[in-house]
């Protein structure tokens, strides 16, 4: 009788300890799931602070790496320096168009000359001719007495046809405005465009004869003399083979179709 009672407390003890357990177990189960989100926050939390405390040099930098390619070059374009950003596009721009604005940003005064040396050398020639000062044929014979063409180192005059050769052309010829200006006899305007200027060539078809002691030749209703030496790369016959005119340039030159870039001053010979 005592043993099943024993027996009987033993097992209720048993049951009442499993049930313990199970509740115990059941409890702890639950106490990790309410602390499960709690937990994600406060990992969600760590991880958004070192984000905070990041220099912010390094979270631009960052910042700047997940940024779109165009998007960054739009903003380092608002960064870079008004200066520096015209010359970028200054340099991007064509060739041609770059041209067109220096050009208009030129004055006035400059664009003019820039135009003017553009020019064919006989379009210039005869925009000055328009502008010819009016000289009397007693000042035109005054000055041709006095040699006039021979100032500042003009070429002088010699006996012989083969002596008006020169050594050196490029140092022993003179311009006009070099001599310091034609002084001579000018051509009437309608008698010029009639029978000069580039349009009208002829030949000599006979030697210079020496007057003054320079060639003088004949064309167009005048004589002329020849006070340039003529370039020693030319032929001596030259004046009889080759196709000349004669063109004006605040003064008068002789010019040989094969060397259309060598004018030799003339004078009209009175």
């Amino acid at each position: 009788m005592k043993f099943v009672r024993a027996t009987a407390k033993a097992a209720a003890f048993l049951l009442l300890s499993g049930s313990i357990v199970t509740a115990y177990a059941q409890r702890e189960k639950e106490n990790e799931k309410e602390a499960k989100p709690e937990k994600q926050a406060a990992q969600q939390h760590h991880a958004q602070q070192p984000k905070q405390q990041q220099p912010k040099q390094e979270r631009a930098q960052q910042t700047k790496q997940q940024q779109p390619k165009q998007e960054r070059a739009q903003q380092t374009k608002q960064q870079q320096p008004k200066q520096e950003r015209a010359q970028q596009t200054r340099q991007q721009q064509p060739k041609q168009e770059r041209a067109q604005q220096t050009k208009q940003q030129q004055p006035k005064q400059e664009r003019a000359e820039q135009t003017r040396q553009q020019q064919p050398k006989q379009e210039r020639a005869q925009q000055t001719k328009q502008q010819q000062p009016q000289r009397t044929r007693q000042q035109a014979v005054a000055w041709q007495q006095q040699r006039g063409w021979q100032q500042h180192g003009g070429w002088q005059g010699h006996s012989t046809w083969q002596q008006d050769r020169a050594q050196h052309w490029d140092s022993d010829h003179r311009t006009w405005a070099q001599r310091g200006g034609y002084g001579g006899y000018y051509i009437p305007d309608a008698q010029f465009n009639l029978d000069f200027g580039i349009g009208h060539g002829f030949r000599m078809h006979g030697l210079p004869a020496i007057y003054m002691g320079y060639p003088r030749f004949s064309y167009g209703g005048f004589s002329f003399l020849l006070v340039d030496p003529y370039p020693e790369s030319w032929a001596e016959n030259w004046y009889d083979t080759d196709d000349l005119y004669i063109a004006y340039d605040n003064g008068y030159y002789l010019y040989d179709r094969r060397y259309p870039n060598m004018g030799l001053a003339i004078t009209v010979s009175l």
